[in-house]
């Protein structure tokens, strides 16, 4: 940490970490609300009071950040997952066909 301090390059560091956080974000909204429907809202709930959580008690301010930019895309993600919904009603992304459940053989 020192290093990326003593070089000025902590905003670069955030920067580039932030991208890669809301990159995750992504492609984890779009699997949840596959598999799962926007019932999973309340998992990204967690994270993000998770990651306030984190920000606001951890001392380093490039962690601090980053645990702030998680708790904020997770939040971002609850609106998402909503927003994918109707994605999904247009057409744009695949709905999840449920398969039928295998009866019982009952000889």
């Amino acid at each position: 940490m020192e290093y990326i301090e003593s070089y000025h390059l902590t905003g670069l560091v955030i920067g580039l970490c932030t991208f890669f956080i809301i990159g995750i974000f992504h492609p984890l909204v779009i699997k949840g609300e596959y598999y799962f429907g926007v019932k999973c809202w309340w998992v990204f709930l967690l994270f993000s009071i998770g990651g306030v959580m984190l920000a606001l008690t951890v001392r380093n301010v490039i962690l601090s950040s980053l645990c702030g930019v998680f708790a904020f895309s997770a939040l971002w993600g609850i609106g998402e997952l909503f927003s994918q919904r109707k994605r999904v009603e247009k057409g744009w992304f695949p709905k999840r066909e449920k398969k039928p459940r295998a009866e019982k053989n009952r000889d």
